[in-house]
């Protein structure tokens, strides 16, 4: 990626809407470039902000009167928030547009739940989305409310459509402990992964690369089905396996919640990111996380 040359009192603004754990570690591979605005709708959480470089705002994507005041603040933005516990449309992201920038840049963090249950098949972000369940439908929903809203002001948008984000301090270690049951063979389903630095160094890239309107998988390389990953999880931190049930009996015992997911199936093609947005993971794998992440055990 291009070094920027930008001096102190001359950085543009950016704006981030929903600073929450991959915000943290997109602040430092932002601040030294822009100046950074950073949304929070917890007054405990403007010191932290603060301290990580950032100008905390105080604002709830709930309380459209709360975001007047990021009306025409910075010319860039990327949005983190997730949509609303309930519903099919993401009435946060509708309030979020009524003050985005004219030709603005945007980088929106969606889902790969979008595509819905794809039977393991392997496919690009050509294929077209077909959303299960009202939490997918909400993010759908987002997309195509900042797609109009791209097309009307003329701006710039980018999608990363984003799996199950985990690092070091976000692997399944409790589940594993709580002996929480994985699907036998026959009933898994693939599954997608991104580390959160990846991920935060994904949005970078693509502020600065994507192509307008274009829609990017935010995937590593992996390749596994559900429970070879909690299989692999529990190898590198010395716990039981989980043990294997078929589907009928397992959503007697799982939330309805962690069923969704267990229902699932697919494969995301990662190209793209390579191809136009010269991405080079640090952690390709699930098994470079691990290898990393056990190094002091």
């Amino acid at each position: 990626m291009k070094t920027l040359h930008i001096h102190k009192f001359r950085r543009p603004r950016l704006l981030i809407v929903g600073c929450g754990d991959v915000g943290m570690r997109l602040l430092p591979l932002l601040t030294p470039y822009f100046r950074v605005f950073a949304t929070t709708s917890q007054p405990a959480r403007c010191a932290e902000l603060r301290a990580a470089g950032a100008v905390p705002l105080l604002a709830d994507l709930d309380q459209p009167a709360s975001l007047r005041r990021l009306a025409g603040l910075a010319s860039a933005l990327v949005h983190l928030a997730p949509p609303p516990g309930e519903g099919v449309l993401d009435s946060r992201t509708r309030n979020l547009t009524a003050i985005l920038p004219e030709r603005g840049r945007v980088v929106y963090v969606s889902t790969t739940g979008v595509y819905g249950d794809c039977g393991g098949a392997l496919f690009d972000e050509s294929r077209p989305v077909a959303p299960r369940n009202a939490r997918a439908l909400r993010r759908v929903d987002a997309e195509r409310t900042l797609r109009r809203w791209a097309r009307r002001a003329n701006a710039t948008l980018a999608i990363l459509r984003v799996p199950g984000i985990y690092a070091g301090d976000r692997l399944p270690l409790k589940r594993l402990q709580q002996g929480t049951p994985a699907l036998i063979e026959a009933d898994d389903v693939y599954t997608n992964h991104i580390h959160a630095d990846d991920l935060a160094a994904l949005i970078v890239r693509a502020l600065y690369r994507a192509l307008p309107h274009r829609v990017y998988h935010a995937v590593d390389d992996s390749d596994m089905k559900m429970a070879h990953y909690f299989d692999a999880v529990a190898d590198a931190f010395q716990l039981p396996r989980p043990p294997r049930l078929p589907r009928a009996e397992l959503q007697q015992v799982v939330t309805p919640a962690l069923l969704s997911f267990m229902s699932e199936s697919r494969r995301l093609s990662n190209g793209r990111i390579k191809r136009e947005l010269g991405a080079r993971l640090r952690y390709p794998t699930v098994a470079d996380t691990l290898k990393d992440a056990c190094k002091d055990m």
